[in-house]
């Protein structure tokens, strides 16, 4: 039976009314198994006018009073973890301990949130002039928007909206189309948590709704993730509207392998990092640069070793290492970029297409692929496949190695693996890459650090969770103020100075 999805406004689950739906497949037999309603401009308008009348609401609240919400929340989705991880498993594809980390990098944010009291904090200078003091303090922009991927339904959601309400502000939420119902089980765990109603928002929709929420003049903030193309779009439109933007989008990720790594924990860490959540992933490693033709012959083989011991299965068979990708369009785009290399001259050491799964013959299934000898003059190098697809491009030297990150026009992550602490810190310190990881390969911060990549990875100053994503959701009042004591002669027409 197909499920009939809705939007959730107001604190209430509300019916769409624009007559346009998208259906929600289940990866792994390949069948629609909900249809979800997508928003017209006037519903998405009426959203935000919700919005902004609860977030007057909500602001008034102090921040220990929002911390407490917080963490009732973070309760609250604990309780449901396996429930939850269940739902997103089945609209996504990802196994079920995949889909638990997924909400559980999502908590961690939620959890950096709920110390809202302390990062809020402003500055204050006292008697920075004769009788007077000077203080800073943050308030909250009003209505912000997030517009969030399939691949982490959970993660990037929360990500956006425990920031944005912890200071104060109202989130309307545009996930994707191609699994929501996570999303909309949220929102229900924000209201049961204390949230307000219409403090919290879920809006199904597709451009249309994603241009209305650029557009309009009451959303003071979007953050987006998703594909550079769309990225840059969001970001030039937001910022061309007077919204602060903090857009994200592809990548290419690389793992330099320097001859004195350890190569079975290489192996082990990049068949995970590469071929986990069946590649699709902004952080997946997938480009592999070992370091000197020897090097490369190793890694090779114990890569190709692993590879065909990877155990390929339905989201809710907990054997698998990988489950299906989340369409029918992912495949093709994955079976297309295989040809693509193999016409280029790259070397298919491991083919994943045309795999069958038992139990899901229809669903979308790629088998874990692995080329060699690949040249930066490749598409395969340069454009992001988003599937479980790792290349191999060797390098004569540390130089090389490092040069092909810098080069690149993406800018995520990388990682290198090294015993030499001299080499790490060389390479910390030159590759431009906005998240390094040092023997280790998906270098994801923490949540009280920053999360955001450089060059076309990223659009804004200002990145996700941590302290940046307390200063993207707040603007700064700096207040001078001077109480004299008695009647004092005072000249009113001169400016005051700090003397």
């Amino acid at each position: 039976m197909v499920r009939e999805l809705t939007h959730f406004i107001g604190g209430q689950h509300v019916a769409g009314t624009s007559g346009k739906f998208g259906d929600v497949y289940d990866p792994n037999i390949g069948e629609v198994q909900a249809r979800v309603p997508l928003a017209s401009k006037s519903e998405v308008e009426a959203v935000i006018a919700n919005a902004e009348e609860a977030q007057k609401v909500w602001a008034a609240f102090n921040p220990q009073k929002r911390a407490r919400v917080l963490m009732k929340f973070l309760t609250l989705v604990q309780d449901e973890m396996d429930s939850l991880a269940a739902l997103l498993s089945s609209e996504h594809g990802k196994t079920i301990p995949d889909a638990k980390g997924d909400i559980q990098r999502g908590l961690e944010v939620i959890e950096f949130a709920v110390g809202i009291p302390h990062l809020l904090k402003g500055e204050y200078s006292e008697s920075a002039g004769t009788g007077i003091d000077v203080y800073s303090m943050r308030q909250p922009l009003g209505v912000v928007a997030g517009i969030t991927p399939f691949n982490f339904p959970a993660m990037i959601p929360l990500w956006k909206a425990g920031p944005a309400l912890a200071t104060g502000n109202a989130f309307v939420l545009k996930p994707s189309e191609r699994d929501p119902s996570v999303p909309l089980r949220l929102a229900e765990l924000f209201l049961e948590a204390g949230l307000p109603p219409g403090v919290f928002n879920v809006v199904n929709g597709d451009k249309e709704a994603v241009d209305t929420l650029l557009h309009d003049p009451r959303i003071k903030a979007v953050g987006f993730v998703g594909s550079t193309p769309i990225a840059q779009y969001i970001y030039e439109t937001a910022t061309a509207n007077g919204k602060r933007a903090q857009c994200f989008g592809g990548a290419k990720n690389h793992a330099i392998v320097m001859p004195d790594a350890d190569l079975d924990d290489v192996a082990d860490q990049l068949i995970g990092a590469g071929y986990g959540s069946a590649g699709e992933r902004c952080m997946a490693i997938s480009v592999a640069v070992p370091v000197g033709e020897e090097t490369a012959d190793r890694l090779v083989a114990k890569l190709t070793e692993r590879v065909h011991k990877l155990n390929v299965g339905r989201s809710d068979d907990l054997g698998a290492d990988f489950g299906p990708l989340v369409g029918q369009d992912g495949v093709d785009r994955v079976n297309n970029y295989v040809q693509i290399g193999i016409d280029e001259g790259a070397e298919l050491v491991v083919d994943g297409r045309g795999l069958t799964v038992e139990g899901g013959e229809n669903g979308y299934f790629v088998g874990a692929t692995l080329f060699d000898k690949v040249t930066p003059e490749m598409r395969i190098y340069q454009e992001e496949i988003f599937g479980p697809v790792v290349t191999v491009v060797r390098a004569a030297d540390y130089e090389e190695g490092l040069r092909l990150a810098n080069e690149h026009e993406y800018g995520n992550g990388v990682a290198i693996f090294t015993r030499d602490g001299d080499t790490a810190r060389d390479f910390a310190a030159r590759v431009q890459v906005g998240m390094v990881g040092i023997n280790v390969p998906i270098p994801v911060p923490i949540a009280y650090y920053t999360f955001g990549g450089w060059k076309r990875s990223g659009f804004g100053d200002l990145n996700q969770h941590g302290p940046d994503s307390i200063r993207f959701y707040t603007k700064t009042k700096t207040v001078t103020q001077r109480w004299p004591s008695g009647l004092k002669e005072s000249n009113a027409f001169v400016i005051p100075t700090m003397d």
